[in-house]
Parts: structure tokens; C-alpha cells; sequence
């Protein structure tokens, strides 16, 4: 007998249907390996064609329109109305208030032969400060650290540097922070302001520098200038931050018993938000610290005047001197924050009470001081720094005592690791991006930032790459990014190390920590002279001050991502039996992916920035193109180009890692 086997209509029970079979998409690393594997078949059939080369000496027709422009607009500065009634009373104002701090402190006052306020009294003045706004400790700091700055010999250079800087953070406070206040209160202009600093903080130093010079002429004055638009961004961002972070109930409690919205702003959320918005204040005395030095290659007079002619003469005595001095200026400046963030928060949770031997204290310092400056304004002994500088003589004998001795005796070291990553990495790399053809080069960038960030990220990439080649700078602007590529993934590969070594122990992220910040304290120009010394001018030269450049800010980052790593993940995977290696590369590293996305957002601004101070030192490509700018009038339209050049650099970088670490969080 047979039996059948009754189907589900027969017993007539349904039965689900089997889910449909799909495709499995590839994975993001696979496509970008795709692409790449691609791009190098290409390149072995189609080299050296459509490379749109450059001479160093040639110029385009952009080129020449932008010295045209140039040219139009200084013959008509001193007649056209946007310049007499606009531009010009800009440039007339900021001049007279450098004038004015530079006649106070470090330039012959009219009619006299020195400053109005000498260095005793600048030296009064400013550890009376640091003590009021500080504490004693500080301005001990202070006080010993501006003595330095005069015993190196540097004292007028300081002085100078000195006053655009607080010239240019006095204009940018005075912007800025009404600015970030309206930005904390209503959500349209934070929605309208953000992409402005977005892209404002993308752009290196360099490239504030040329536009500016356009409408008002090499000098203090413009320097000026572009050291205020630098350092804005920080102060807005900040001190908007500090608003939105005052708690909601704070401000409902205020509301509910009638404040208006005057006093809310000026009773709850200023005073709340008075630690935050100083610590802005130190951002951007750091940034306009920072743009000062560089803006010595538009004729800014001070410290970074010294520095850019000790480069360019490879005088490493003399610019090791100078760059010493900035590092002392910047960490006094930043300690001086610092210190007064920590006394606003302080004097929040004392309800303003404060001790009641510190004001008799604070008269008496003051009528101390007052003698100072009157001492300095009226003897030439205390307005005048005595001694010839020795101790700077010494540092810059001491400094070439050392560079040739590292030339004798550590060349072959140097040398070697030198020619080891350029010829095993940095050159192969860039001959792929300067021999493809542009489209071929293009097409890679656009599809790597479609990948890896998405449509909007390939659509940006895409715009870039076409004002790219609109520059008429493809070929330099393509050897800018190999070097810029290079340093990041070194910056990377340190970041990662010593990342996670801070994130894992708590010892070595209190041994670190500090040097990391007080490396982030410093400007770029500093760190090209140590390696000036153990390179000489080469671009080897240029990135590795990138790396170390950018380094603090991508070890921080990933620090912070692997020690936000949920510990009973971590212990889970430990009671497993994992490794730490296991637990490092399976567990800490895959869930701090958007810490290392971000880590490389940053480490690619930094490097950048640097990769083009460092045409001072002969990495060429860009940053030279903008150095030639300055210093020859026939290349200041080829200059602008890549000023240009270097903008669409960093927009396509932080557009693409901004993507990256967004799709990575989500």
C-alpha cells in the first residue's frame, strides 16, 4: 500500500515561504580595494599622459587675470569708493590700534626714543595680571618667562609679537563672542554660522594671507587682520557652546520667576557659561599666536620675522632662538588662561565670595605696579632691557653646536631613515598621483569619497577636483597631497600606539597628557627647526614637523576612543580568554571607529597646514607656490591659485572624514 505525503494544501496549513535570496553587497574595504587595484592597472597602461604638468616659472590665464586683478586694484585703491570709504578705513583703523598697543610696549612712542611702558613695567604688568586673573604660581611663571624672552635678546621682537597678538584677539573678541552668545540663544543662526567656522577652521594659515593682502597691502595691518579672522572661529564656537550647555531647568526657573531675557542672559547663562568662554579666550590667543608668527611672511614685524629669515638663510642657531622664544610666550599666554578659567570656575561655586586678604593684597600689587610703569615710562634703564642678549647668543651657539654635531655624527642614521620612507612610500605614491591622468587621478578621488562618505561626499569631491584642475596647479597640488597623505598615515600609526596606551593606562595618559597639550600649544613654524637641523631643507623635512605637528591632536582623540570603550565589554572579552592584542585590535579598536575617523579628520587638517609652512624649508608643490607669491610680483596670481588650491584640498579632506565618521557612529 502506498501512503502519500499530503502537501500544505492538502493538510491545509499554510506554510511560510522561504525568505528571498539577495546578494551580498561587498563591504566597504573591498570596494576601495577594488578601486585602487583599478587605478594602479590604469596607470601602468596610461603614464605620463594628461598630466597637466607645470613649470615652476609658467603661468596660466587665471594666473595672469589674478595679477591683472592685482595690478587694477592698486591703481585704483586711492580712488575707487569701496576702497576709500570701506576697505581702506578697515585697514586705516586696525593700523591705528596696532600703532597705538605697538607705541605702548614695544616700539618708540612719538617723540620719545623708547615705549611708553618699558619692560619693567610690561613685566609688572603682566605678572600683576596673571596673579588677578590667576594665582601667585603663575604669575611667577609669567614674570620669569617675559624676563627670558628679554635676556635671549629678543625683547623688541617679543614686544612686537606681543601687540598684533593682542591687537588681533581684543578685534576678535569684540566679534566674536556677541556673535557666539546670538549663535547659543537661537538655533537659525547656529544652523547658518556652523558651516562658516566649519570652513573657516579647515583652511590653513597660509591662506588667509594672500586674499587679504589684496585689499589691504603687505603689513602689521593685515597681518592683523588675518590673524583676528583665524582666531574668531575658535571663541564663536566656544562660547555658543557654553551657552546651549547651561541646563534647561536653570533657565526655566529663571524664566518662571519673571527674569526677562536680558536677565537671564546676563544673570544665569553668561555667569554659568564664565568658565567655558574663557577657556575659548585661550583658544583663540593660541590661534592668533600661531597666525602672527606666519603672518611674518606679509611683513608682520616680531618673532616670526625672525624665524621665516633664520629659514630661509638655514640659520638654525638663530631660529632655534627665536622659536624657543614663541614656545615661552605661548605656554606663559596659555598658562595665564588657563589659570583664570580655573578661578571663574572657582568663583562660580563660592557664590563670588573670595578670601579676605587677597583684596588689600591685590591694591597693594597694584600700586606696585603702577611705580613699575611709571619707572619705565620715565628712565631709559627700566624701559630699556639691559645686557646685549647674551643668553640668546649663547642658545644660538649652543644650537649650531648641536646641529653640526648631528650632521657629523648622526647623518648616516638620519639620512637613511630619510631616503627609506621617501623612496619606499612617498615617492611611489606621488608618482602615481602626479603621472596618472588628471581624469584618471579624478575619477579614484571621486570614487574613494563616494565609498567612503557617501553621495554628498563624492558630489563635493567632485566639485574639488574640478576647480582643482581649474587652478592650473593639478600636478603641484597632487604632489602637496601625496606628502599630506604620507604624514597622515604616519600620524595615524603613532596616534593608534600611543592611543591606545593612554586609553588602556591611566599612569601613562597622566605622563602624556601633558606634553601633548603643551605640544598643541605651539606654533607651526617651531617645529621645523629641530628637524631643519637633522634633515636640512628637503620635504622629508616639512612632514615630518607634520607628524609631529599633528600627532598630539590624533593621539588624543583615540585615547579618549578606546577608554570610552564600555568596561564590561572589555571584561567580558577578558573572562573569555581573549589576549590583549585580541582584545585591542577585536574589541577596543573596531568600537572606537569613529574616534580613529575623526583622529584622521583632524590629523589631516594639521598636516596639511604644516605640509605648506614647510615650503619655507623646500617641500615645494604648494606651499612654495604661495611663498614665490609673496616674494616675487610676477607669481602673486599663481600664489592666489594655490592658496586656492590648498582650500579644495582641505574642504575634500574634512568633508570626506567628517562623512566617514558620521556613517562609522551611526
Amino acid at each position: 500500500m502506498t501512503v502519500a505525503v499530503e502537501g500544505p494544501e492538502e493538510t491545509g496549513t499554510d506554510a511560510p515561504d522561504p525568505p528571498p535570496r539577495t546578494a551580498r553587497r561587498p563591504g566597504r574595504p573591498l570596494v576601495v580595494a577594488a578601486i585602487l587595484v583599478l587605478w594602479l592597472l590604469l596607470f601602468a597602461v596610461l603614464r605620463g599622459r594628461h598630466t597637466l604638468s607645470l613649470a615652476a616659472a609658467d603661468l596660466t590665464d587665471l594666473h595672469r587675470w589674478f595679477n591683472d586683478v592685482n595690478d587694477s586694484i592698486g591703481a585704483d585703491r586711492n580712488s575707487n569708493p569701496l576702497f576709500l570709504y570701506f576697505f581702506n578705513e578697515i585697514r586705516l583703523v586696525i593700523d591705528t590700534l596696532v600703532t597705538f598697543v605697538q607705541e605702548l610696549i614695544s616700539q618708540p612712542g612719538a617723540g620719545r626714543p623708547v615705549p611708553h611702558i618699558g619692560w619693567l613695567g610690561v613685566v609688572g604688568l603682566t605678572g600683576y595680571v596673571s596673579w588677578a586673573v590667576g594665582n601667585w604660581r603663575v604669575a611667577l611663571l609669567a614674570v620669569a618667562g617675559f624676563t627670558f624672552l628679554g635676556l635671549q635678546g629678543l625683547w623688541q621682537e617679543s614686544m612686537d609679537t606681543l601687540a598684533l597678538t593682542l591687537s588681533a584677539v581684543l578685534v576678535a573678541l569684540l566679534l566674536a563672542i556677541p556673535l557666539g552668545v546670538w549663535a547659543g540663544l537661537s538655533d537659525r543662526v547656529h544652523r547658518i554660522v556652523t558651516p562658516f567656522l566649519d570652513f573657516m577652521q579647515t583652511m590653513p594659515t597660509f591662506v588667509y594671507l594672500a586674499p587679504l593682502t589684496l585689499f589691504f597691502l603687505i603689513g602689521p595691518a593685515s597681518a592683523t587682520i588675518a590673524t583676528l579672522i583665524y582666531a574668531a572661529p575658535p571663541a564663536v564656537r566656544i562660547t555658543a557652546h557654553a551657552i546651549r550647555s547651561v541646563p534647561t531647568a536653570t533657565v526655566e526657573a529663571a524664566d518662571s520667576l519673571g527674569a526677562t531675557r536680558r536677565q537671564t542672559l546676563t544673570k544665569v547663562l553668561l555667569p554659568m557659561s564664565a568658565r567655558t568662554v574663557v577657556m575659548g579666550v585661550n583658544q583663540t590667543i593660541m590661534a592668533a599666536l600661531a597666525m602672527v608668527t606666519v603672518a611674518a611672511l606679509i611683513d608682520a614685524p616680531g618673532l616670526g620675522k625672525t624665524v621665516v629669515q633664520a629659514l630661509q638663510s638655514l640659520d638654525v642657531g638663530t631660529a632655534f632662538n627665536a622659536g624657543l622664544a614663541i614656545v615661552v610666550m605661548a605656554i606663559v599666554l596659555d598658562r595665564v588662561t588657563t589659570a583664570a578659567s580655573a578661578r571663574q570656575e572657582a568663583a562660580r561655586h563660592a557664590h563670588g565670595r573670595t578670601a579676605a586678604w587677597r583684596r588689600p593684597l591685590l591694591g597693594g600689587g597694584a600700586a606696585v605696579t603702577a611705580v613699575l610703569v611709571y619707572l619705565s615710562h620715565t628712565y631709559v634703564w627700566a624701559a630699556e632691557f639691559p645686557g646685549e642678549g647674551g643668553v640668546g647668543s649663547a642658545i644660538s651657539r649652543g644650537a649650531d653646536t648641536v646641529t653640526t654635531w648631528a650632521q657629523d655624527h648622526l647623518s648616516g642614521l638620519t639620512n637613511a631613515f630619510r631616503d627609506a620612507l621617501t623612496t619606499g612610500l612617498l615617492n611611489p605614491f606621488q608618482t602615481l598621483l602626479t603621472d596618472s591622468p588628471w581624469w584618471l587621478v579624478g575619477a579614484a578621488l571621486v570614487a574613494l569619497g563616494a565609498v567612503l562618505g557617501g553621495r554628498r561626499a563624492g558630489v563635493t569631491t567632485a566639485v574639488c577636483v574640478g576647480l582643482l584642475v581649474g587652478t592650473g596647479l593639478w600636478s603641484d597640488s597632487m604632489t602637496t597631497l601625496a606628502s599630506t597623505v604620507v604624514a597622515t598615515v604616519l600620524v595615524m600609526v603613532l596616534g593608534i600606539v600611543l592611543g591606545v596606551w593612554m586609553g588602556r593606562s591611566a599612569l601613562v595618559d597622566r605622563l602624556l597628557r601633558p606634553t601633548l597639550d603643551a605640544a598643541q600649544v605651539m606654533p607651526p613654524f617651531v617645529y621645523l627647526v629641530p628637524f631643519l637641523a637633522l634633515f636640512g631643507a628637503t620635504r622629508f623635512t616639512a612632514i615630518v614637523a607634520a607628524v609631529v605637528y599633528a600627532a598630539p591632536v590624533a593621539v588624543k582623540i583615540v585615547a579618549d576612543g578606546v577608554r570610552n570603550v564600555p568596561a564590561a565589554t572589555v571584561e567580558a572579552a577578558t573572562s573569555a580568554g581573549c589576549t590583549t592584542w585580541q582584545i585591542v585590535t577585536k574589541v577596543q579598536l573596531p568600537m572606537a571607529r569613529s574616534a580613529l575617523t575623526l583622529a584622521t579628520n583632524q590629523g589631516l587638517i594639521y598636516v596639511l597646514s604644516m605640509v605648506v609652512v614647510g615650503g619655507l624649508v623646500g617641500a615645494g608643490a604648494l606651499g612654495y607656490d604661495v611663498v614665490a607669491g609673496f616674494s616675487q610680483g610676477q607669481l602673486y596670481g599663481k600664489g592666489l591659485a594655490a592658496g586656492l588650491a590648498i582650500v579644495l584640498l582641505g574642504v575634500m579632506f574634512d568633508r570626506i572624514t567628517q562623512a566617514a565618521a558620521r556613517r562609522t557612529s551611526a
